[in-house]
C-alpha cells in the first residue's frame, strides 16, 4: 500500500540518534549487489555527505552526496555532485519513499549545497528498478558509460535548474 509519502518524507543530514536503525537496515541479495548498506557507510571522508531519508522521523532510507575528485570520474562540470548508495530498508520498500526522495532531492541541494547545479549517478545497466526511478523523477541518460564493480553503469544526470 502506497502512502501519501509527500508530506511525510524528508531529507536530513545524517545524526548520531539515527545510527541504530540504520545499522539494522536489510536488503535481499538481489539489490545489496547494487548498492551499499548504510552501516558500511558510517565513515566518510570530508566532501561526502550522508544523507537519510526520514518517514515521520523515521530512518527508511539513505544515500551519500559526494563533492569530491570523486565527482570528476562522472562529469566535468565542476559544480556537479555524485550520488552514491542510495537504499531503502527493504521492509520500507514499494510505499514510494524512494521516489518521494529523489523528487524532494532538488530542493535539498538547492538549500544546501547552492553552487551545485547538477547531480550524476552511476547505475548498473541492470538494475532496471534503479533506472526507471531515476528517469521517472527527471534524471536523464548522458550516454556515457562506465564499468562499475559488477558490470556496465550508466552514468545519468539531474539538473539543478
Amino acid at each position: 500500500m502506497k502512502l501519501n509519502t509527500s508530506e511525510e518524507v524528508q531529507l536530513a543530514f545524517y545524526r548520531e540518534e539515527h545510527l541504530d536503525i540504520l545499522n539494522r537496515f536489510e536488503l535481499p541479495e538481489t539489490q545489496a549487489k547494487f548498492t551499499a548498506l548504510p552501516k558500511e557507510k558510517v565513515a566518510v571522508s570530508d566532501g561526502e555527505y550522508r544523507v537519510v531519508i526520514l518517514s515521520k522521523d523515521l530512518p527508511v532510507g539513505f544515500f551519500l552526496l559526494h563533492s569530491t575528485k570523486r565527482v570528476s570520474e562522472y562529469t566535468v562540470n565542476p559544480h556537479a555532485m555524485l550520488l552514491t548508495a542510495l537504499s531503502i530498508d527493504y521492509k520500507h520498500q514499494g510505499k514510494g519513499y524512494a521516489k518521494q526522495a529523489m523528487v524532494d532531492l532538488k530542493a535539498f541541494i538547492t538549500t544546501h549545497f547552492p553552487d551545485c547545479n547538477e547531480v550524476v549517478l552511476a547505475v548498473n545497466h541492470k538494475n532496471i528498478p534503479a533506472q526507471q526511478l531515476y528517469l521517472k523523477v527527471g534524471f536523464v541518460d548522458t550516454g556515457e558509460r562506465k564499468i562499475g564493480k559488477i558490470d556496465e553503469q550508466f552514468i545519468l544526470k539531474l539538473e539543478m535548474k
